[in-house]
């Protein structure tokens, strides 16, 4: 590794610095240029949350890697390289489990003897992240290289702060921690995160950033199973009152003549069981949020009541005259078309106005396009832990699948359908396998095609702009589609690799490899 060769790779990175990047791109950059400077078969940016190492852009690694979220205590290499100063390269036959045995891009066994190395970022002396090489070649990194990582990592620091600077992506590490604590202690939850890359769910980041600066009232709609809770969690963690409680009520668990006693609380003898004085949500959520799911479930009764309180912001305990001041924001939930039930006389048009101050439609799964891979390579990663796996994977046409069903219900079902697969698929194994990888067959999903015999093809449909295909099952199905899919983009772009490639949310190296597999190079 010479100076001029450094020099060279560095200088377009420093010119960034200068320049407002999106995040996304700013990262791709950085990786594209340490692949120039240390060729290797996967690289990875790694950013330290807590005990979680989230993944901020990959290349060489299976597109699910970027929705996993590693648990540092899980994975000893990740362990070993936050704990050095500096740049660490593993023995070729390290006996560590490598995080990415199963993830790595063309190679679909496990991921046997290889070079590997890695460098902690830090920003302002303090552990950010990491930075990860693997190559499949044993003698691919030399001794001499880990001065180049280490020089490229400073870069690489300076490179992330700017990117955080720019996007203002966190506050300070310590306040960040301490309004993560409280609201995990308010919400009595674990932490959780939105996770995807699409346009659709971009957009839905920041309309949570915008109301969530006000006190406005919120009413989230959406089908089923889309994450509606979470985003009202979002939204009270992007307000003034995060460090405040968030109280959450859903009004479709509960018996009508229960709603009110939860909501305003009672008295003692206010009504048969009720021994002793109660608090209801509204008095606990004071200064904080209440979220009310399935608010569309609320009887007309109660609705009249709730009104009362959004407006004056008074409230009495059943059984009680006492006149209780609370100051609430109020989040509100349904599935249901709450326009619908005021037109047919099921819910009152005052109070509808008053839930919809500011409407927030969550899309739906199917509207998301490749953030399924994201979804689903974070419930692979849970469930690995879970299940005590090495690796837990999706084959090329599990992934295929994936992305060609239509999600009835959503990220719940998505979740749900990981953790079933999963475990039927071990428990077919006969003995216990260092890598489970998920095909298509063990996802079992519906995907409404009428499947061929060996004399008929199957045709699927394609986009307006892309011709349809037709062949004989379903792996090749997906290659043709995938070759329709890149040639008519590139064609959009006038062959423009890296624009196709932000187009189709794919990182423009694995562009290129994607396309000289299919014969498009």
């Amino acid at each position: 590794m010479t100076a001029q060769s450094l020099l060279t790779t560095l200088l377009p990175l420093v010119a960034d610095l200068s320049r407002e990047l999106p995040e996304g791109e700013r990262y791709r950059r950085l990786l594209q240029a340490m692949r120039a400077l240390l060729p290797c078969d996967a690289a990875a940016l790694l950013r330290l949350d807590a005990e979680w190492l989230v993944p901020l852009a990959v290349d060489g690694l299976s597109p699910d890697t970027l929705g996993r979220r590693f648990k540092v205590s899980e994975h000893p290499r990740f362990a070993v390289l936050l704990s050095s100063p500096g740049p660490t390269r593993f023995d070729s036959d390290s006996e560590l489990p490598d995080p990415y045995d199963g993830l790595v891009d063309g190679l679909h066994g496990q991921l046997e003897v290889h070079d590997c190395m890695g460098c902690p970022l830090f920003i302002d002396d303090k552990p950010w992240g990491l930075l990860t090489l693997d190559a499949l070649d044993t003698e691919r990194f030399e001794r001499v290289e880990l001065d180049a990582l280490q020089a490229f990592a400073s870069l690489a620091a300076a490179t992330v702060n700017v990117a955080e600077r720019i996007e203002r992506l966190a506050l300070r590490a310590e306040d960040e921690h301490q309004r993560a604590e409280i609201y995990r202690q308010a919400s009595g939850q674990q932490h959780k995160e939105m996770i995807g890359q699409s346009k659709a769910h971009k957009r839905l980041v920041e309309e949570i950033q915008l109301v969530g600066g006000s006190d406005l009232t919120v009413l989230i709609t959406g089908e089923t199973g889309v994450g509606k809770e979470l985003v009202a969690q979002a939204i009270h963690a992007a307000s003034a009152r995060a460090d405040k409680p968030l109280i959450s009520l859903n009004c479709a668990a509960l018996p009508e003549t229960l709603v009110e006693s939860e909501l305003f609380g009672h008295v003692r003898g206010a009504f048969t069981g009720a021994l002793n004085e109660r608090r209801g949500k509204f008095e606990l959520a004071n200064g904080g949020t209440l979220f009310l799911d399935e608010v569309g479930e609320l009887s007309l009764t109660v609705q009249a009541k709730l009104l009362r309180v959004l407006q004056s912001g008074q409230l009495q305990r059943l059984g009680s005259d006492k006149e209780h001041q609370v100051d609430v924001r109020l989040i509100a939930a349904t599935n249901r078309d709450l326009a619908e039930e005021v037109r047919n006389g099921r819910y009152r048009a005052d109070f509808y106005h008053r839930l919809s101050v500011y409407p927030l439609q969550v899309p739906a799964l199917r509207e998301r396009g490749r953030d399924v891979l994201l979804l689903a390579g974070f419930f692979l990663e849970q469930n690995r832990s879970r299940m005590g796996l090495g690796s837990l994977r999706l084959t090329s046409d599990a992934q295929a699948a994936l992305l060609a069903y239509n999600w009835p219900g959503n990220v719940r079902e998505l979740e749900h359908l990981i953790g079933r697969s999963a475990l039927k698929a071990l428990g077919n194994c006969r003995e216990r396998p260092k890598i489970l990888s998920l095909s298509a067959q063990d996802l079992d999903l519906d995907l409404d095609l009428d499947l061929p015999d060996v004399s008929a093809p199957a045709v699927i449909e394609a986009p307006a702009d892309v011709p349809p295909i037709v062949t004989g099952d379903l792996r090749q199905a997906t290659e043709h589609y995938q070759r329709q899919v890149i040639s008519a983009c590139l064609e959009r772009h006038q062959h423009n690799w890296a624009s196709a490639a932000r187009e189709l949310g794919l990182d423009r190296a694995n562009l290129g490899r994607m396309a000289k597999r299919l014969g498009l190079k």
